[in-house]
C-alpha cells in the first residue's frame, strides 16, 4: 500500500519533476487528464509515420501486459493504446490514457509521456517515482521522438507496464522503436519537400504577384514575397493557416480571403488554402495593390521614418543611448519639414574651448534663422555650464531657429543639461536596439537601401533570426557595422547565417533553436516585454489566439 507522504526520489531527473509538479499545485492524489478527441490528428505526419511501427510493436508484444502510447509534440495522445493483455489496458484507460488525453506535467505530475516531453530526453519513471498515486502501480519508459530534419520535437513514444513485469530491456526496445518512426518521418519529409515545391511552383507560374508556401521547417517565398513579408509575419500566417481546420476551411483546395497587418505597416488581401494532402502545408496568395496603408517605411541609417511628432519652430529634445539614431531622427525631422539640417556637435567644446565653441553656435543659429533650417546641437550632457547657458537662452529667444537637442535618455541628465532638454516641449525617447528587434528587418533593409545594395543583396530570414538573437549594447551604430561588414564580403545574392561575423551567427542563448524558431523567440519576447508580461495582451499585439501563444512559450522555453 502506497502513502501520499512519500520521500522526495533521490534520482536528480525525478526530483526536479516532483518540483515543477508541486510547483503548477497538482495534488498526487488523482491526475487531472484533458481529453479532447477531437484535437487528434489521426491523419498527420507523426500518426501517419508511426501508424507502421506501432503495428510491428503490437505484433510483438501480442497479449502480454505491456502497453505502447504515442503522443504528439503537445503531450496530447494521438494512437489508442498499443496491447495491454490482463486488464493493464482497461487500468490505463481509467485514468485518462486515451486518444486525445494531454499528459503535462502541470496535469499528470511525474511520468514517462509528460517529464521526457519537459525535458527532451528518453527517461524511465518506476513505481514510486510518479508523482501521483495511482500511477505508482506501474513502471514505464518514454522516448522522445525528433524530426531528423528540423530537430524539433515531434512526440513522445511510451511503453507501460506494471512495476511487477519491469525489464532493463525495455528501454533499448522502446528507443530502436522511436528511431524507427524517426527514419519514416525523414522518408516523409522528403516527399513532402519534394510536394510543397510542386505546389509553390504552379502557384507561381505567371503570377507577379507574392506567393508564400509555409510547411514545418519549410518556406518558400517568390522574390515578391520576399519584398513584403518578414520573418515576424510568418508567425501570424501560420496561426491563419491553423485557423483553417480549426473553422472547417482545411480541405484541400478551399480556403479563405482576410485582410492582414503586416510588420513592414502594410495592410494586404491574403487568399490562403490548405495543400492536397501529403503537402502538409499552406499556400498564400497576397493582393498588395497600390497605396497599402502603412505605420511607416525605412529610413536614414536604418530608422523607421515616422511622422515628425514636433511640428517646424518648436524646440525638441531626442533622448536615447549611443548609437540608438538620435542624428538620423533629427535629420528625419528635417527632411519631413523640407529644410536643411544645420549642426553642432556639444563633444567638440573641449577641443574648440568655450569661446571657439560658441562662435561656432551662433554661425549655425544664423544660418538655420536665415535659411529657415533645424539647429541641430548634439550631445548637450558634454556641454561646459557657459555652453549650456548660451544654448538655454537661444531657446528662449522669440526669433530663435527651430532647434532640435540630442543627448542619453532625459531622466539621465543632470544640471544645465537638463534645464536645456526640460526648455523643450517636444520629447522623442528612443527605444535601445534590443529593445525593438521586431524593427530589424526594415532597419536592415534600409541600412542595405543606404549602401547602395538594394535589390542586389538580400538578408534571409535565418540571418535576420540569428541576430535578433543579440543584445546590441552598440544599438543602430553595432547594426550597420555588422551591415557593412556583410556588404564588404558579399556584393549580390542572399545573406546566410554563415556571411555574418563569427560572433553574430547564431546567440549562444538560443543555440539548439531552428533559425524559424529563433525568429518566432524574439518576436514573442520583445511582445511579452511590449505587454508588461501580460499574455492576454501580448497575443493581441501579435494577432495570434492565447492558446497558441501559450503552444508557443512552452515549446520555445519562454517564461514569462
Amino acid at each position: 500500500m502506497h502513502h501520499s507522504a512519500t520521500p522526495s526520489p533521490p534520482r536528480p531527473e525525478i526530483a526536479l519533476s516532483w518540483r515543477r509538479s508541486r510547483m503548477s499545485g497538482l495534488s498526487p492524489a488523482a491526475p487531472e487528464v484533458r481529453v479532447d478527441p477531437d484535437a487528434v490528428d489521426t491523419g498527420g505526419r507523426l500518426a501517419t509515420a508511426a501508424r507502421p511501427v506501432l503495428a510491428e510493436l503490437a505484433a510483438q508484444l501480442g497479449d502480454a501486459a505491456f502497453c505502447v502510447v504515442l503522443a504528439d509534440r503537445a503531450s496530447r495522445i494521438v494512437a489508442p493504446v498499443v496491447g495491454g493483455g490482463g486488464g493493464l489496458r482497461a487500468r490505463l484507460e481509467g485514468l485518462g490514457v486515451v486518444a486525445g488525453g494531454v499528459f503535462l506535467e502541470e496535469t499528470t505530475g511525474t511520468n514517462s509521456i509528460a517529464t521526457v516531453h519537459e525535458v527532451r530526453r528518453g527517461l524511465a519513471v518506476h513505481g514510486d517515482e510518479h508523482y501521483l498515486e495511482p500511477f505508482k502501480r506501474f513502471s514505464c519508459y518514454g522516448h522522445p521522438i525528433t524530426h531528423p530534419v528540423t530537430r524539433r520535437l515531434e512526440g513522445v513514444l511510451d511503453i507501460t507496464c506494471l512495476s511487477r513485469d519491469d525489464s532493463p530491456l525495455l528501454g533499448p526496445f522502446l528507443a530502436r522503436a522511436a528511431r524507427d518512426v524517426e527514419e519514416r518521418l525523414l522518408r516523409s519529409a522528403r516527399v513532402t519537400e519534394q510536394r510543397l515545391l510542386a505546389a509553390f511552383q504552379v502557384a507561381s507560374a505567371g503570377r507577379r504577384g507574392p506567393v508564400l508556401v509555409l510547411g514545418e521547417g519549410v518556406v518558400l517565398a517568390n522574390p515578391a514575397a520576399v519584398e513584403l513579408l518578414d520573418p515576424v509575419d510568418h508567425l501570424r500566417l501560420r496561426e491563419l493557416a491553423a485557423g483553417l481546420s480549426r473553422r472547417g476551411g482545411g480541405r484541400a483546395g478551399e480556403g479563405r480571403t482576410e485582410e492582414v497587418a503586416l510588420a513592414s505597416g502594410r495592410t494586404a488581401s491574403v487568399r490562403f488554402r490548405a495543400l492536397e494532402a501529403g503537402a502538409e502545408g499552406a499556400l498564400f496568395t497576397f493582393d498588395d495593390p497600390e497605396g497599402s496603408r502603412r505605420r511607416g517605411t525605412a529610413g536614414t541609417a536604418g530608422v523607421s521614418v515616422r511622422p515628425p511628432v514636433a511640428a517646424p519652430g518648436t524646440p525638441v529634445y531626442i533622448g536615447g543611448a549611443p548609437g540608438t539614431g538620435r542624428t538620423a531622427r533629427a535629420r528625419e525631422l528635417a527632411a519631413g519639414a523640407g529644410v536643411p539640417l544645420i549642426a553642432v556637435d556639444g563633444s567638440e567644446a573641449a577641443a574648440l574651448g568655450t569661446a571657439g565653441w560658441l562662435a561656432a553656435l551662433d554661425e549655425a543659429a544664423g544660418a538655420a534663422r536665415s535659411g529657415g533650417g533645424l539647429l541641430l546641437v548634439e550631445e548637450v550632457r558634454l556641454l561646459p555650464d557657459a555652453c549650456a547657458v548660451r544654448v538655454r537662452r537661444l531657446l528662449e529667444r522669440p526669433d530663435r531657429p527651430w532647434t532640435a537637442l540630442t543627448g542619453p535618455p532625459a531622466g539621465e541628465l543632470a544640471g544645465g543639461a537638463a534645464a536645456l532638454a526640460a526648455g523643450c516641449p517636444e520629447r522623442i525617447g528612443l527605444r535601445p536596439l534590443r529593445e525593438r528587434t521586431e524593427e530589424l528587418p526594415s532597419l536592415v533593409r534600409a541600412m542595405v537601401r543606404s549602401a547602395g545594395s538594394e535589390g542586389r543583396v538580400r538578408f534571409t530570414p535565418t540571418a535576420l533570426a540569428a541576430l535578433a538573437g543579440h543584445p546590441w549594447p552598440g544599438n543602430l551604430r553595432e547594426l550597420d557595422t555588422v551591415v557593412r561588414t556583410v556588404l564588404e564580403r558579399r556584393s549580390a545574392g542572399d545573406v546566410t547565417p554563415a556571411d555574418l561575423p563569427d560572433g553574430y551567427r547564431v546567440s549562444p542563448r538560443l543555440r539548439g533553436m531552428t533559425p524559424l524558431e529563433r525568429a518566432e523567440h524574439d518576436t514573442i519576447t520583445a511582445a511579452l516585454s511590449a505587454c508588461g508580461g501580460n499574455k492576454l495582451r501580448t497575443a493581441r499585439q501579435l494577432g495570434i489566439s492565447r492558446t497558441t501563444l501559450y503552444s508557443r512559450l512552452r515549446a520555445l522555453r519562454i517564461t514569462a
